[in-house]
């Protein structure tokens, strides 16, 4: 059969109610550490929220410290966090963000260096206001994140501490 009859046929028998989604990796480890490697590159990921409704793959950090840094050894431990932490605020020019120092403000995750990962496959969630859908990419070895000095994830479930601000550079 076809592909596309496949998919049709799929989505008919389902009266329209499935979803097909595309997942794209760069599966060229060589030119993927190439890249990760190059200190020209930002790392980072986003689009202003344009695909709220689509995926929240905020995962990415720690996918790159499970893949990256423990499984392929592309970069160390502490040039990943240097380069997902302080790079980005320099960057932006955001100047109490990105390092742990007197007078910085207190954003910290601490995770297990050998366990933290992306949860590998997106989660269907319905947690959008009315109701409406979007995937996430849920992480694991996230023991605590701490923003503006306040315990906000402790363990797997969040506080209810909400001391997060807009930042502006």
């Amino acid at each position: 059969m076809d592909g596309v009859d496949a998919f049709l046929d799929v989505t008919l028998a389902d009266d329209l109610e499935n979803e097909f989604t595309l997942q794209s990796f760069n599966t060229r480890v060589d030119r993927m550490t190439e890249i990760l490697r190059n200190r020209d590159m930002l790392l980072g990921l986003g689009d202003g929220g344009a695909h709220l409704d689509m995926l929240c793959d905020s995962g990415y950090p720690t996918y790159v410290l499970g893949t990256w840094v423990r499984e392929r050894g592309a970069l160390t431990l502490e040039e990943a966090v240097r380069r997902m932490t302080s790079d980005p605020a320099d960057f932006f020019g955001i100047r109490d963000r990105g390092r742990l120092a007197p007078g910085m403000a207190a954003d910290v995750a601490i995770f297990d260096a050998r366990t933290v990962a992306s949860g590998g496959r997106p989660e269907r969630l319905y947690d959008l206001p009315g109701g409406a859908k979007r995937m996430v990419m849920r992480s694991r070895g996230i023991e605590y994140t701490i923003v503006n000095g306040a315990v906000t994830w402790e363990r797997g479930a969040l506080t209810g501490a909400a001391a997060g601000q807009v930042l502006r550079s």
